[in-house]
């Protein structure tokens, strides 16, 4: 697929929508090589990342449902099992962090800003080779320190869903670029 056409197919493929064909490690790794790759100002290149498959993630699922039933406002029973369920569904997840510089040499939202093209790289990766794929910063994230083994200068800032799925991507007409920019 020529790249400007995997940038438009680019799609958030939700866990309900994932079939139960696993993935493999080499796939994995695959994607995870793709991130490395992104760009990094001063080479501090911060991203991290924590692949859950099978019991794990399983284990991810019941830790975010049962933080959830004892810090929500207002429970909801379908909330707490949609948690568990995409972490079931899911047929790898990657949890996706960030190792601040501990030089502190650049500001913080640009290793968050190479973070996030790493998750790029690899969301057009899954979308080549026809894996769906959904970024996720759920607020019970900030309570991910309780889950990993983080070191004190890296946070958890989203989980990357991982899956095979049968149906068609979603469509997508985004705004005209002509209302989103202004020619000086």
């Amino acid at each position: 697929m020529e790249l400007k056409d995997l940038i438009k197919n680019r799609r958030s493929v939700f866990p309900d929508q994932y079939n139960a064909t696993p993935i493999s490690k080499e796939t994995i790794n695959l994607l995870l090589e793709a991130a490395n790759w992104a760009p990094t100002h001063k080479r501090t290149e911060p991203w991290r990342f924590k692949v859950l498959q099978g019991e794990s993630q399983e284990e991810l699922g019941e830790f975010l449902s049962e933080k959830f039933k004892a810090t929500a406002d207002k429970f909801s029973e379908f909330k707490y099992n949609k948690i568990q369920r995409n972490c079931k569904k899911a047929g790898a997840i990657i949890a996706i962090c960030m190792e601040r510089d501990p030089e502190e040499s650049i500001p913080e939202w640009e290793e968050i800003a190479s973070t996030a093209m790493a998750v790029q790289n690899m969301w057009l990766t899954a979308t080549d080779i026809g894996l769906g794929a959904y970024w996720s910063s759920p607020g019970l994230i900030s309570t991910m320190d309780e889950f990993f083994n983080l070191k004190d200068n890296e946070k958890c800032i989203g989980f990357f869903y991982l899956g095979y799925y049968d149906a068609t991507a979603p469509e997508r007409s985004p705004k005209p670029i002509e209302d989103k920019v202004e020619w000086l």
